[in-house]
């Protein structure tokens, strides 16, 4: 009988060959390396601009919101020409329970391509509540060093890991516990994976995890399988990201914008 790391060393070994193997000509094995390269956590060199920055980006990698967000205004780092160059107290004092404002000066000053839909539940102003209340969030933080002493008393604790993106999850609008993963591994935490509908659907087809697996058991697995093979959280991430989004983000020169046909079937079936 296959043991659970044997499982997680031959899952993963497939999964990064078979990424390799099928990936189109355009994609190089340097393409796909540099986005395996993890980055480095600088408590000195990151502000709480940047952090902010960073909970704003996470905040529309769900669904389609990138495209109607980001998509529409080239980056949300345009965002920082309404948002006073990232600055959470002046956006609070500013637009804390006036987010229709926010939403009206956005539209003005940075003129959004395609519809802009303003009913309530609709993505931008749903989006605008996660611009306040993520720089309400940060108020607790005096500045980016003891927002790093705070984020790893869990982090540092492999038994209360999963209680960090939790207490995101809990107190940023619209950062649910998947994006709150997604803040915390692109800022640096490289223990961190993102359990999104990808990763779900190859580790359930895989049996890594059950079926029907929580975030929160998705992450874990993340982790062991991470473990398993002497590797970072955030690689094995990237790699079974990869595998389902075929989304080469910062090559948008290459394929349609940096997108390229899934390859989640096809391996589940190679599997099989």
């Amino acid at each position: 009988m296959v043991s659970n790391i044997e499982k997680d060393r031959l899952i993963y070994k497939k999964a990064k060959t078979f990424l390799y193997e099928n990936s189109p000509s355009d994609v190089t094995d340097e393409i796909i390396e540099s986005y395996l390269s993890v980055p480095v956590l600088s408590n000195e060199n990151t502000s709480l601009k940047d952090i902010y920055k960073r909970l704003l980006e996470s905040a529309q990698n769900a669904n389609m919101k990138a495209g109607v967000i980001s998509g529409s205004i080239d980056g949300i780092e345009n965002l920082s020409k309404v948002l006073f160059e990232f600055d959470h107290r002046k956006v609070l004092n500013i637009y804390l329970g006036h987010e229709v404002l926010l939403l009206s000066d956005i539209i003005e000053k940075l003129k959004p391509r395609g519809k802009i839909r303003t009913e309530e539940k609709s993505i931008w102003p749903k989006y605008c509540r996660s611009i306040t209340s993520a720089a309400e969030f940060l108020t607790q933080f005096s500045d980016s060093k003891e927002f790093f002493d705070w984020a790893n008393y869990f982090y540092n604790d492999k038994k209360s890991l999963a209680a960090l993106p939790m207490i995101i999850d809990a107190e940023v609008y619209g950062i649910a516990f998947p994006l709150a993963c997604d803040f915390l591994k692109e800022l640096g935490f490289i223990n961190y994976g993102k359990p999104d509908v990808h990763l779900k659907d190859i580790f359930e087809a895989s049996g890594l995890v059950p079926l029907k697996s929580s975030n929160y058991q998705i992450l874990k697995a993340i982790s062991r399988v991470a473990e398993s093979n002497n590797e970072t959280a955030y690689n094995v991430d990237k790699i079974f990201w990869l595998l389902g989004s075929g989304y080469y983000y910062n090559h948008k020169h290459l394929g349609k914008k940096g997108r390229f046909p899934r390859l989640k079937e096809k391996f589940i079936k190679s599997l099989k």
